[in-house]
């Protein structure tokens, strides 16, 4: 079983060491002359282009694009990045004026004003790719330029939660000579303002990053150049570090590879790091299926689900059970599908489907992807078969494909059930319901619930104090569970392996879980 505490006295000690370096004992940070640091992860983009990604393809963005508002490492407010300052300049939050940073160029030496912003939020609404980020954009109404440094979004209703949308890789501000207005830019190129530039890219392969010396913004480069291998499987990823391939790795450790780092790192001169996300995972019904559109067929499932079996068996304890599709640790969490269907029960199952006259096996499809959320997926997706199975209720086929198709697939409706995880867009509880609402949303599988869109999340957005919006949040998650459209499964964190070369560690993962790859560096001298 994982050790938690042993993990967290695990986690100081590697911070102490860090802030023991601040003081000399270790030495200054590198030249990075020995090269890029190299960082491996499972998770490869699906897409090089903003106005398309709603997804994993944003943690490459993060590092090559610019937001107007981002984070500085280790903090949860958003803080001008291309923007010189941001504010709401009315008493109703509905018009919201960034002031841009003198001198602003792309990576290609363009000159980034705010007409280059307008466009690029122009292109999403217009491009409007089906799962794409046009959902987070609900509330913007228009966007307007005052001279070459500010930009004024008109809302069309109050929506506090603005800013934090502000600070997501899919409002990167791109290049209007470089990305078509009404089609995606697809010759496997990025023209960003951000930290670095993309010096080479092989899809599904390898990205190379070199330091941008056109950036003006709030990260401080600790390194010259980052090179990003994209493994397929898990087992190879950790070979990798093994080998000294790589130095970092991020995003795709199965649970007995964070398990067996955690238990030998000492031995093998690696280090991990624990970093405390908001991250899901969670089923997706899709209502296109004849079976899978059946209330009762999904309320079975849920009363079936063994979310403890499931963490501990698979995920050896790494994650937690959920019960809501709003995490532990925001505004508004609740344990209402543990309040409604209480433990596994097969009887109870049973009486949701006999109640609707289905008495055979109910035969369902549960897909899930590849090599996204590392190894460790395909053996949840046979613990969930098995317990479906093993009720005699249900007749399970597991099904996969790898991230990229895996997408389309979705979005085009295919699956009749499938697994997503969620990596929040900025942490506010608002980001874990409302992206999954509506004719248009992240799933690509249309979920109407006005009740939530039209009054629930209006009244929450119209708070500024976020603390004091937990009866809409509750709300809006029982409405989830009624439906259950949705089924969480458990919540997560993310964990960083390195070779003991490596600092930084400590402040890499930001709000949204993404890896800000500038705060990496290596140690010169123990």
């Amino acid at each position: 079983m994982f050790n938690r505490n042993r993990s967290l006295q695990q986690v100081a000690a590697i911070v102490s060491i860090t802030l023991v370096a601040g003081c000399s004992l270790l030495g200054e940070e590198s030249s990075d002359d020995a090269g890029p640091i190299v960082v491996g992860t499972t998770s490869a983009p699906s897409t090089l282009d903003p106005a398309a990604s709603w997804d994993s393809s944003w943690e490459l963005f993060r590092n090559v694009y610019q937001t107007l508002l981002n984070y500085s490492p280790g903090g949860s407010t958003p803080e001008p990045d291309a923007a010189e300052s941001c504010e709401f300049t009315d008493a109703t939050s509905t018009v919201y004026s960034c002031k841009l940073r003198e001198g602003l160029k792309f990576s290609n030496g363009h000159t980034l004003d705010a007409k280059a912003v307008k466009y690029s939020f122009d292109r999403i609404k217009k491009i409007n790719v089906n799962g794409g980020p046009m959902g987070l954009l609900g509330t913007l109404s228009r966007v307007q330029v005052n001279g070459d440094r500010e930009v004024v979004f008109h809302l069309s209703q109050p929506d506090a939660t603005f800013p934090l949308v502000l600070t997501t890789p899919a409002m990167s501000i791109v290049d209007p000579e470089e990305y078509p207005e009404n089609a995606l830019r697809e010759d496997g190129k990025i023209t960003g303002s951000g930290p670095y530039k993309l010096d080479s890219y092989e899809e599904g392969k390898k990205a190379t990053l070199v330091r941008n010396g056109n950036y003006k913004g709030i990260a401080d480069l600790k390194n010259d150049a980052v090179t990003i291998r994209y493994f397929p499987q898990s087992s190879e990823l950790v070979k990798a570090l093994d080998d000294k391939e790589i130095s970092v790795v991020y995003r795709g450790l199965g649970a007995s590879d964070t398990v067996d780092i955690e238990t030998n790192q000492q031995k093998e001169g690696l280090q991990l790091v624990e970093n405390p996300t908001t991250e899901i995972s969670y089923l997706v019904f899709n209502p296109k299926d004849p079976w899978a559109a059946k209330p009762a067929v999904r309320k079975a499932v849920a009363q079936i689900v063994d979310r403890a079996a499931l963490v501990h068996k698979v995920y050896k304890d790494t994650v937690e059970p959920l019960y809501s599709m709003v995490p532990a640790g925001l505004v508004g969490h609740t344990t209402g599908f543990f309040d409604d269907f209480g433990d596994p029960s097969v009887a109870k199952a049973k009486s949701f489907l006999t109640e609707e006259g289905i008495t055979e096996r109910v035969p369902l499809t549960l897909w899930y992807t590849s090599d996204r959320y590392g190894s460790t997926t395909k053996p949840a997706f046979e613990e969930l078969k098995r317990q479906l199975d093993a009720s005699g209720l249900f007749t399970v086929t597991l099904k996969s494909r790898p991230w990229k198709t895996y997408v389309k697939g979705y979005q085009n409706g295919e699956y009749p059930v499938f697994g997503r995880g969620w990596f929040p867009d900025f942490n506010d509880a608002d980001n874990f319901i409302a992206p999954f609402v509506g004719k248009q949303n992240a799933l690509g599988t249309p979920y109407v619930a006005p009740e939530i869109t039209n009054k629930l999340l209006p009244e929450s957005r119209a708070e500024s104090d976020r603390a004091a919006v937990a009866k809409q949040i509750e709300a809006a998650q029982q409405i989830f569970v009624d439906d259950a459209r949705l089924l969480p499964l458990w919540q997560g964190k993310q964990y960083v392996a390195a070779d003991e070369e490596i600092a930084g560690l400590e402040k890499v993962i930001d709000p949204a879980t993404m890896m800000t790859m500038w705060e990496l560096y290596r140690k010169t001298s123990w």
